[in-house]
């Protein structure tokens, strides 16, 4: 198989890659080595800052996240026995939602699939191969079968301690 962007991992970062790239009609495919209803229901990070419901929204994503997310204007911190404001709206004219990581996931698997974009959930033994050279690649196990995935770039989103960054040559 053959793509312009190899994308490792389905979470936020990796999902919004994909559709921002769809977006400006470059190609890709999705590889993620945990099931959908893994990266679906994953409890994680819950607040949105202004730039990211920007992003979203201008991206054709903000439907339900608009219609469900809980905007605040600041926060409060409570320390020594008393609360602080933090008025973020007066103070830098934005605000910040509250709408969980695993809706934001949700919603950019449901746009993925409704254009019909690459997104293969419980892929195995995926490596990433060839990172110095103008024809980079993936290989990866679907269904015990043994694939390849060529590519012109590898965007790996896959996180802190996954596959990609050990994989980074030095000096990049």
């Amino acid at each position: 198989m053959r793509t312009q962007v190899g994308i490792v991992g389905a979470g936020p970062a990796g999902l919004l890659l994909a559709h921002l790239l769809h977006l400006a009609g470059i190609e890709s495919v999705v590889l993620e080595t945990r099931s959908r209803a893994y990266v679906e229901e994953r409890i994680r990070a819950g607040l949105l800052e202004q730039g990211s419901v920007d992003v979203l929204t201008e991206s054709g994503l903000g439907a339900r996240l608009q219609r469900e997310g809980l905007a605040h204007d600041g926060l409060e911190l409570r320390f020594g026995g008393a609360g602080h404001r933090i008025d973020l709206k007066g103070l830098t004219g934005k605000q910040v939602t509250i709408y969980g990581q695993q809706e934001v996931v949700k919603d950019l698997i449901a746009a993925r699939l409704a254009y019909g974009g690459p997104l293969r959930f419980e892929v195995a033994d995926v490596a990433v191969h060839d990172l110095e050279t103008d024809a980079p690649r993936i290989t990866y196990t679907e269904g015990g079968e043994a694939r390849v995935l060529e590519c012109d770039l590898i965007a790996g989103c896959d996180g802190f301690h996954g596959i990609c960054r050990p994989a980074i040559p030095p000096g990049c």
